[in-house]
């Protein structure tokens, strides 16, 4: 133990400590109201980058950086997220991520090109660290509600990224047409989120009634490194990835393709916010579900299908049946993201084995995703059209299918040698 957690856990309870019959609720919403923040940095970009690359007078590919470079922080930055917890501690780390969060936000109001992708950065550092921390933060708060806890913490940030991806424009008509000031906005739920979770971080480390919780393994660490060669924790790590690869390239590129096949821009933004609807409800139902339903692969299925349809739907008939793919690209999206999330706690053996694997599935996953807008937009560029990028979107929906299959057996990964732990 550290010198550091010694004096934490010696120290007396807190002046401004929380009746017990409260700290669930109270825990409960701060996770979901940061959760809620964890893709409004990233979502209120695209809706204003022509606006973007129109004012600071930069090509194409760097303004498609702004919506990249967050996702390969995302990827990056998760890597560090266990020394920082054995560190700082898992509750106090989640607060200082949404102070940065807010910094970063807050950056990109400087009229600066270095400004703006500073602040890009700094957001992308944030939301790894707390993709990182929040399945192990919900398994250690509620260990017998996962399923719920799961498809709600899903659902608020698809709730997030939709409020985010369909008010930023708004915002910025309303603000004089000042984009700036626009995905300054975003900075006020992001400080609400981290007042509700200050409490949170002033408690002493394990005083949850369940012990002390064990901080994650570092990258480099052999027990770590054993993840790497376990099949259920490569088939999690690959269904994550290809998930959220082709979520970032449609929040990317979709409004694009809305607006080639005839819709305004206005029209095509309110689509790729309209998705959260149908997506929020299957993110919160989907975990439930699955935790009931056999074949226990099923669920992960009926969300490809669904995603494939839109996919098909998007190339033949793109504007007249919209409102349709849009509601069966929401429903598997949804599904998909609470699934790969859920499969990371489900698939642990504890809230020490959850940081393990959340870290491999959420960084080497994030990393393959920040490849998906760049690549996307690569492939239109060459092929003049979106049938060869959709048709991309299907081979990464196979390989999605095949690793949901062994990722949904319902086998914990392995613990290595000398590691204490349920099997």
């Amino acid at each position: 133990m550290s010198a550091v957690d010694h004096l934490e856990e010696s120290a007396p309870p807190s002046r401004l400590s929380t009746p017990p019959a409260a700290r669930p609720v109270l825990l409960a919403t701060g996770l979901l109201l940061v959760a809620s923040n964890l893709r409004v940095g990233v979502a209120s970009v695209g809706p204003v980058v022509a606006d973007i690359q129109d004012h600071i007078g930069v090509g194409p590919i760097a303004v498609g950086a702004l919506t990249s470079i967050p996702v390969l922080a995302f990827g990056l930055f998760a890597f560090a997220a266990p020394t920082l917890i054995r560190r700082t501690g898992l509750h106090r780390l989640l607060g200082l991520a949404m102070l940065v969060l807010l910094g970063g936000i807050l950056l990109r109001l400087h009229p600066s090109i270095l400004a703006l992708f500073a602040g890009t950065v700094l957001v992308g550092a944030a939301i790894a660290v707390s993709n990182v921390i929040m399945p192990a933060a919900v398994k250690e708060g509620f260990p017998q509600r996962t399923g719920l806890m799961m498809g709600l913490y899903s659902t608020a940030l698809f709730v997030g990224a939709a409020l985010a991806s369909g008010l930023t424009v708004p915002l910025a008509t309303a603000t004089g047409g000042d984009w700036r000031t626009a995905l300054a906005c975003w900075s006020i739920p992001v400080a609400v989120a981290a007042v509700v979770w200050m409490p949170q971080m002033l408690r002493r480390p394990g005083n949850t009634g369940r012990g002390r919780v064990a901080a994650p393994r570092g990258a480099g660490e052999p027990e770590f490194r054993a993840l790497l060669t376990d099949p259920t924790a490569i088939a999690v790590t690959i269904f994550m990835g290809a998930q959220s690869t082709a979520y970032y390239a449609t929040l990317a590129w979709l409004p694009a393709l809305l607006q080639d096949a005839g819709m305004t821009a206005a029209e095509a933004g309110w689509m790729l916010a309209f998705t959260a609807v149908p997506g929020t409800v299957a993110s919160l139902i989907t975990p439930v579900i699955a935790r009931r339903i056999r074949p226990v692969w099923l669920p992960m299925l009926l969300a490809g299908a669904m995603t494939a349809t839109a996919y098909a739907g998007l190339v033949t008939h793109a504007v007249s049946g919209a409102y349709l793919w849009m509601a069966l690209l929401g429903i598997g999206q949804g599904a998909s993201l609470s699934l790969g999330l859920s499969y990371i706690v489900w698939r642990s053996p504890d809230v020490h084995h959850t940081g393990q694997l959340s870290t491999m599935a959420q960084g080497f996953g994030y990393l393959l995703a920040s490849l998906g807008p760049l690549s996307l937009g690569a492939l239109h560029a060459v092929t003049d059209d979106w049938v060869g990028p959709i048709a991309a979107l299907c081979a990464l929906l196979t390989a999605q299918l095949i690793a949901g299959a062994v990722a949904s057996r319902e086998r914990h990964i392995l613990v290595a040698p000398g590691e204490s732990g349920p099997r």
